[in-house]
């Protein structure tokens, strides 16, 4: 399979150098002030047209052994197949967010890198459009929104918010602060519900963007759209008296989905525009990780535990006890999952068969240790 760079194929051969001078059009961003609020594992994976996404961490166990890897199962096909966009180091962590035709991952800095190279595809991952952000993604799966035109959001590690008008202009780095986390924080909704930090960004029924986070506020969850200019709490609450944290966020037809913790409690809430609906709690524990299904569904891993919900007004079941070494879950079709567990450079696939986990596929990943020390 080709996983070809065209374009400006350069500027990720740059980016994979950790050479900054000549890289991009703009000089690279200092971090701000915005404090890091808690946030979800970058292994994850989400649903497009185009197919079915899955990020997960192979190599050893050191820093500069672990490298990132995008996999996909297209829309057709029960097979997976190792797609990350070549020529770029990818130590510090993907973030992978689809909308339309488009899917874009972008590269969290690592070593000396500072800023953040972008990879769009519109064919599952054959070919590679490479962009730039001239600026760090911030350490969470909900950094980057694209939306059905293309428009595209980023979440840079100091909690600003910038926006592309398309995936064309994405891909050129031309990009515009949207906000930042002092000026949200300092508006009229993230004073009254105590915003400490950002965490994912999406957009809503309306296509206009969001913006979800951690609030100090008990039982508040910062979720936020911008109507024009103003941003406007959404007006999600949990039952709870504890801080909420939204760990994901992201759209539905006619909607949106929220993954959030309040203490050791877990849920889902949906939104149609007008109303939230709140799932019940599911288990807690030490989450591993987390990601969005069609149709509104939703999967944890959390302590030794894995659960999944099927949409609004459904409940969280427990999924039998995942393989050793199971990072990510991905749903399937009829609620099925598949499970992708790593071992090193091997990543197995197993099925949820009748109850039961049926390894049905291995793929091999050319890790290369050693060569980001």
């Amino acid at each position: 399979m080709s996983r070809r760079l065209s374009g400006a194929a350069a500027l990720l051969a740059c980016a994979g150098l950790v050479t900054l001078a000549g890289c991009g059009s703009h000089p690279a961003k200092e971090a701000g002030a915005g404090p890091p609020p808690p946030t979800a594992p970058l292994s994850t994976s989400l649903v497009t047209a185009q197919g079915t996404w899955a990020v997960a961490v192979m190599g050893g166990p050191d820093a500069d052994n672990k490298f990132w890897q995008l996999f996909v199962r297209p829309a057709a096909s029960g097979h997976w197949s190792l797609v990350t966009p070549q020529g770029v180091a990818d130590n510090g962590g993907l973030v992978a967010a689809g909308g339309g035709t488009y899917l874009v991952v972008g590269f969290r800095p690592s070593q000396n890198l500072v800023f953040s190279p972008l990879a769009t595809s519109t064919d599952t991952g054959r070919n590679w459009t490479p962009g730039l952000l001239d600026a760090g993604l911030a350490d969470t799966p909900g950094a980057i929104a694209v939306g059905p035109s293309g428009r595209t959001l980023a979440l840079l590690q100091d909690g600003t918010i910038e926006a592309a008008p398309t995936a064309g202009s994405a891909a050129a780095g031309r990009w515009a602060p949207l906000t930042t986390f002092t000026a949200l924080a300092a508006s009229a909704p993230g004073r009254s519900c105590g915003l400490e930090g950002v965490t994912a960004v999406s957009f809503g029924p309306n296509r206009d963007p969001m913006a979800a986070g951690s609030c100090v506020r008990p039982g508040v969850a910062g979720v936020f759209t911008d109507a024009g200019g103003t941003w406007r709490a959404a007006g999600l609450t949990l039952p709870g008296n504890g801080r909420v944290r939204v760990l994901g966020l992201t759209a539905l037809a006619g909607g949106n989905e929220a993954l959030l913790a309040d203490g050791n409690s877990l849920f889902a809430a949906w939104w149609n525009g007008t109303r939230w609906t709140v799932s019940a709690p599911a288990a807690g524990g030490a989450l591993r990780a987390l990601g969005f299904g069609p149709g509104g569904s939703a999967w944890l891993l959390s302590g030794g535990r894995a659960e999944a919900i099927g949409g609004p007004g459904s409940s969280w079941r427990a999924l039998p006890p995942v393989p050793a070494g199971t990072q990510v879950l991905v749903p399937g079709t009829g609620g099925s999952y598949d499970a992708l567990a790593v071992a090193g450079s091997r990543l197995t696939v197993w099925r949820l068969v009748q109850g039961a986990w049926a390894k049905v596929q291995q793929v091999t990943v050319p890790v290369q240790y050693g060569s980001s020390g």
